[in-house]
């Protein structure tokens, strides 16, 4: 669906009402159907952005925002706007949370239509909607997801490059979600997106968190910045959202979960292992096929067998009940449903064509590196576990040494490979994972050919893990994207 809206009508929010914007009588009923940042997708009926961004300065392309046909122009500094625009010039502070806004406005304010639940978190993000998209349709409802792997709701699926959309997209996809008949809608909030307003102007329902470990510093510097990133969905967009009433769902096994600050007039429920949990978790038993858990809530207690493996996608399981428990889905129905959920595609993912133990893992964090390794190493019995991994290139340096000391400790056999070495030498990123490796371990850049080294030394009951990109079907050599699945890389060689 094509979205109209008059600049008059769609400049009628607050943020620009407050601060007396007069628009010109010629441009009154100019039909916006687009507000962008991105000058290559400027028409004459859109509206240009321009602010300083972490990489680039939006007001470098003014220039050509004006040739491409803009009338309005929204900036930060106004100095820069060329002599000859004749348009409208609209000054702000804040540029991208104008952005979002305006963004909501030219959609009709899709989350208002829709009932939303945002999760953040380092791990756990997408096999949480995941989950969540599970138990809504078990009970016949229909529900949008945004996240890593992609966009989509019921049949219709849109391809995504971030795990959080700009806000134009994301409130488009909102409206999208609503034109095709979904009630809910599921979405992967990062931190990044957080950090730059790209969700501000969605009105959530439920907010989750799932645990806060080390990532992204090359982008937050630092542990307490990228916290308060993801604390901001707790408490400004919280506190924002029209929605009544609201729920936070914190996993209070985390550190950062016990201390993580709420908005007023918020219901909380927390979950985990720890005894004080609202939704409290005891493992029972792990195996290759799947995971046997007590849930204890209140005073009762409910014994549930998932497909999933390990303490952590437990949490997640439990979690993503919880969420779906504050919007009135029975409890006994999702502890009954769980049974059928046929998994995340690259989270902890059996190639089930093979006859050997592979799993594909989206593992790219000390963390999630650590979770994974460790629950295949409990059901590994007295068989070997080959681990093959590598790190991102042009990304935070600090957790490869330390990934490369966690696959040690847990594994009987590594493999040192690329992930998506980017524009740095794969050498030099395998170089930095085994400064943290005491002993002699097999390196090979070429990721197909290290899978294909650690399923050929295999046996039929060893367990091999592949991980780093679990659901990705890219790999980022240099400049260029090539197509690479770990999974179909796996196959051949069955």
């Amino acid at each position: 669906m094509i979205f109209f809206v008059k600049l008059q009508q769609l400049f009628s929010i607050n943020i620009l009402v407050n601060q007396g914007v007069l628009i010109p009588e010629n441009l009154q009923n100019l039909e916006i159907n687009l507000v962008t940042s991105d000058s290559r997708d400027v028409t004459a009926q859109s509206i240009f952005i321009a602010y300083k961004g972490t990489t680039s300065d939006g007001h470098q392309y003014l220039a050509a925002a004006i040739l491409a046909g803009a009338q309005v122009l929204i900036v930060e500094d106004s100095q820069k706007i060329p002599a000859n625009f004749l348009g409208l010039t609209v000054k702000v502070q804040n540029a991208k949370r104008l952005l979002s806004a305006l963004a909501a406005q030219l959609y009709g304010n899709p989350s208002e239509k829709l009932i939303c639940f945002g999760v953040t978190g380092t791990n756990g993000k997408t096999s949480m909607t995941y989950l969540i998209e599970h138990f809504l349709q078990s009970v016949n409802q229909q529900v949008g997801i945004i996240g890593t792997v992609e966009h989509r709701v019921g049949e219709k699926k849109w391809p995504t490059s971030l795990t959080t959309p700009n806000a134009t997209t994301l409130q488009k996809r909102l409206a999208d979600f609503v034109d095709e008949g979904a009630r809910y809608a599921a979405m992967e909030v990062s931190s990044h997106a957080l950090d730059q307003d790209r969700a501000s102007d969605v009105h959530f329902d439920v907010a989750i968190f799932t645990n806060l470990t080390l990532d992204h510093l090359d982008y937050h510097k630092d542990m307490k910045n990228y916290f308060q990133a993801k604390q901001k969905l707790f408490t400004e967009l919280l506190w924002n959202s029209k929605k009544a009433p609201r729920f936070a769902i914190v996993n209070i096994d985390d550190d950062y979960g016990r201390t993580l600050r709420i908005a007023d007039h918020t219901l909380i429920w927390t979950y985990g292992q720890n005894s004080s949990a609202d939704f409290c978790f005891n493992v029972l038993q792990t195996t290759v096929d799947g995971t046997e858990f007590e849930l204890k809530i209140k005073n009762e207690k409910f014994k549930v067998k998932s497909p999933l493996i390990g303490d952590f996608n437990v949490a997640n399981v439990v979690a993503a009940i919880a969420a779906v428990t504050c919007v009135g889905i029975p409890l006994p129905q999702s502890l009954k449903n769980i049974e059928k959920f046929k998994g995340i595609p690259g989270r902890l993912q059996r190639v089930s064509e093979m006859s050997k133990k592979i799993f594909i893992d989206y593992a790219h964090t000390p963390d999630a590196l650590e979770k994974t390794l460790k629950t295949l190493a409990l059901i590994k019995q007295k068989n070997k576990l080959i681990t093959v991994f590598g790190c991102g290139g042009d990304r935070d340096t600090s957790k490869r040494p330390i990934m490369g000391q966690i696959a040690e400790k847990y594994s009987d056999h590594i493999i040192v490979t690329s992930d998506n070495p980017r524009t740095e030498n794969p050498d030099k990123i395998i170089s930095d994972i085994k400064a943290g490796i005491k002993n002699q371990v097999d390196s090979e850049p070429d990721r197909e050919k290290a899978i294909t080294q650690a399923i050929r030394i295999a046996t039929r009951d060893d367990i091999v893990v592949i991980a780093g990109k679990g659901h990705e079907d890219y790999q980022i050599i240099g400049e260029q994207k090539n197509y690479f699945s770990d999974y179909k890389t796996a196959l051949k060689f069955n």
